[in-house]
Order: structure tokens, then C-alpha cells, then sequence
């Protein structure tokens, strides 16, 4: 018999999370802060639920999936939140992009009451929520990742158990190390093509087959000459998730210069009221340096 699962927080990517827990034959109940969120997802076939408290207590399995760590704590410790409906044997899944040590403190927290924990961040953005093929990073204890694989192959491709509590949230920040260093990297590369004047479509076509490629190069670049910054991932979360990354690394005594810059960089374009733009932005805090912008024909 299939788990009943919990899902709060019906954002970008938890609306068409739920949507392949749906398709895949799991009974949901799903709550969110926004209504209409939840409306469109009960249309879609699942129960809506007025608090955290209420998913728990119909499920077998709750995951959250909110902004940060703050919220996190507030949807699964705070008033009635996951704990106060939760009983022994509940499994949580905290699919978020928070702090490492949030979250070990949350699964000390949970264990208590009997309560398991995994913290299972993803990558891929909306199109791979839509899709179904997210990349899917696991901490917690092996045997409950066991338990939960089949719900985390409703809604992923690469899944990979990494180690114990906070593992998971502390390789989803090298993820995002090595996502915003690409996205430097393109954004730089497509600077010196524009300014030197090259063809920019078959410039991107003939360095993206090669060493230089990324999903960077080939997902986010070919929009920069149309000046195309909607999102898939918004500029104000990845700065969210650096500035994790710039904590843990202090933390560990790190430094990371690249990480830093790329996260200045990206200050200057919330400054400017960019917020809410795709991550591509970050070209704009190049070409205001330069004087220059990237476009097309």
C-alpha cells in the first residue's frame, strides 16, 4: 500500500512536484501559505489542508518545500506546525534549500517525538520540477532514504543518498558553487563575443559541444541576446543560497573568492530592482561595468 503524502509549499517548483506525485498514484494533501496555490492543486486531484498540523496528521510522509531555513523551521516547528500533528513512525522530507545546520538541528528536534527526517534538496529548476528528472541529494539515514526512494523517483532522475543529516543541504551549496561559477563563466564568454563582434549563435554552437560546455552555455545563454531574464530560477533565491554557501564556508574556516564575487556581482543586480529576474541576469552587472550590452542580430 502506497504512503499518504504531506506537501507544503506550492511554489515554482511544488506545484509541478505534486502534479508527478499525482500522476504517479500516491494519495496527496497539500498545504500552502497563498490559496489559489492550493485550489489548483486540489483541482489537479488532491485534499487541501488549512495548516502544517493537518498535512501531518492525514500523512504517512510530509515534505516541505519552502524558501529558507526560517521558513522551514516555522512550517515543521512552529505553531501548528508538522511536529504538533505528527506521531511516531511520520517521516519528513525537507526538499527546501536551507542551512546544514538547520536542518541537523530540525532532525534532532524531530527524532525526539519519534519522528525521521531526510533533507533531500533538489536541482534542475522548473523544468526539471515539470519534467519529473530533478536531481535529488539525500541526507538522513540510509534506511528511511530506502523507504522513501520510490516517492523521490516520482519526482526525480538522479537520486543519490550522500550521507547523514545536513549532507544533502551541504551538497546542494557545492551544487550551487558550481552552477553560479558557470553562470560567470557564460556570461563573460558571451561579453567578449558580443564586443568583438562575432556571430553569437554560432559562436555559443561551437563552444558549447566542446570542453566549455554546460547546461549554463546551453539553457540560459542563447536567451541573453534576446533579452530574455525570466526566470526558471530567480536571482533573489540564488542569493538566498549563497549566502548559505558564504556561511558554511565560514564555518569551515573556507575561503571561497569566486563564490564571493559572483554573490557581489549579483548584489548590483538587486540593487538595480532585478530581483525577480532570471539568474541570466547577472550579465547585466558585466555589461554596466562595460558599457556594453549583449544582443543579437
Amino acid at each position: 500500500m502506497q504512503p499518504r503524502i504531506g506537501f507544503i509549499g506550492l511554489g515554482i517548483m511544488g506545484k509541478p512536484m505534486c502534479r508527478n506525485l499525482l500522476k504517479a498514484g500516491y494519495g496527496l494533501t497539500v498545504s500552502n501559505r497563498s490559496r489559489p496555490a492550493v485550489e489548483e492543486i486540489v483541482a489537479a486531484g488532491a485534499t487541501g489542508a488549512g495548516s502544517s498540523k493537518e498535512v501531518a496528521e492525514r500523512s504517512d510522509i510530509v515534505i516541505t518545500m519552502v524558501t529558507d531555513s526560517p521558513d522551514v523551521e516555522q512550517v515543521i516547528l512552529g505553531p501548528n506546525g508538522v511536529a504538533e500533528g505528527a506521531r511516531p513512525g511520520l517521516i519528513v522530507i525537507d526538499m527546501s534549500t536551507i542551512s546544514p545546520s538547520v536542518t541537523r538541528r530540525i532532525a534532532e528536534t524531530l527524532e525526539a517525538k519519534g519522528v525521521e527526517m531526510l533533507d533531500a534538496p533538489v536541482s534542475g529548476g522548473d523544468k526539471g520540477a515539470i519534467a519529473g528528472t530533478l536531481s535529488i541529494m539525500v541526507g538522513g539515514k540510509e534506511a528511511v532514504f530506502n523507504t522513501c526512494l520510490p516517492v523521490f523517483q516520482a519526482m526525480g532522475k538522479t537520486i543519490i543518498h550522500i550521507g547523514g543529516h545536513g549532507a544533502g543541504q551541504m551538497t546542494k551549496l557545492c551544487n550551487q558553487v558550481a552552477v553560479c561559477l558557470a553562470n560567470l563563466a557564460m556570461a563573460e564568454a558571451l561579453l567578449l563575443g558580443a564586443k568583438a563582434g562575432l556571430n553569437l549563435e554560432r559562436m555559443l554552437q561551437a563552444i558549447s559541444g566542446g570542453a566549455a560546455g554546460s547546461w549554463q552555455l546551453s539553457n540560459l545563454a542563447p536567451r541573453i541576446p534576446k533579452r530574455d531574464f525570466e526566470p526558471g530560477f530567480m536571482v533573489r533565491l540564488q542569493q538566498k543560497d549563497l549566502r548559505l554557501v558564504v556561511a558554511a564556508a565560514n564555518e569551515l574556516g573556507l575561503a571561497l573568492p569566486g563564490t564571493s564575487l559572483v554573490h557581489q556581482l549579483f548584489n548590483t543586480v538587486e540593487a538595480a530592482g532585478e530581483g525577480n529576474k532570471g539568474t541570466q541576469a547577472l550579465v547585466k552587472a558585466l555589461e554596466r561595468m562595460a558599457g556594453f550590452e549583449v544582443k543579437g542580430e
